[in-house]
């Protein structure tokens, strides 16, 4: 049996990847959020339910214990965001982490669109969330950072993926098809490990999303 700690538990994709794991697996979640009533009915069997902020170190400490897994899909700054998470599951040894971000960290995605979504998130942002990145990729655990395209709610599940250091490709994905990627590497732990993937939807290449 697995313990995953879903930080970010009421966000989009994270409701998606809840829903599957209480359907298709046997594992044990830990859903964090700052407004628990946001979930509505849970499962008292198989999930625990944290009302804190990510921010709020001791808590999350408190939540690392006994996991094996943490699955982040968090907005705000990044940043300290990200130190937290790195601090507190190294001082309680654990080691696998997903974290879900946005894509071109690495100034990775070419031509018109690259420049688009620079230009359209803004540098403090971008430079915010590539601080973050590097900071889990410093660390010692076994991550798998998921960078998306931007995301639909289309009700499709296709997708390609794209190592660090290559070029992003296409310009969208659906949140199911992450809600999927992030599903298999629960569910076997060891694929995908010390990575920084990018994914998006074959044949969405262009200039703008959409």
């Amino acid at each position: 049996m697995t313990n995953v700690l879903i930080l970010g538990a009421n966000g989009r994709i994270a409701r998606l990847v809840r829903q599957r794991l209480l359907t298709e697996t046997n594992t044990q979640l830990t859903l964090y959020l700052r407004h628990a009533k946001r979930l509505g009915s849970i499962d008292p069997t198989r999930e625990d339910v944290i009302e804190a902020d990510v921010n709020d170190y001791q808590a999350l400490v408190q939540a690392m214990a006994n996991q094996d897994i943490v699955y982040a899909n968090l907005g705000g700054q990044f940043e300290p965001l990200a130190n937290n998470i790195v601090k507190a599951m190294t001082a309680v040894s654990v080691k696998r982490l997903i974290y879900v971000t946005g894509l071109d960290l690495y100034h990775e995605v070419p031509g018109e669109f690259g420049q688009w979504v620079e230009t359209s998130i803004g540098s403090a942002v971008m430079n915010d969330t590539r601080r973050a990145a590097k900071i889990i990729e410093n660390s010692s655990l076994n991550y798998t950072i998921i960078r998306a395209a931007y995301m639909t709610d289309t009700d499709t599940i296709d997708y390609e993926l794209t190592d660090k250091g290559t070029p992003f490709k296409g310009t969208i994905i659906s949140r199911k098809s992450v809600a999927d990627l992030i599903m298999k590497i629960i569910v076997n732990p060891e694929q995908h490990s010390y990575s920084s993937l990018g994914i998006d939807q074959p044949g969405t290449d262009g200039d703008r999303p959409y």
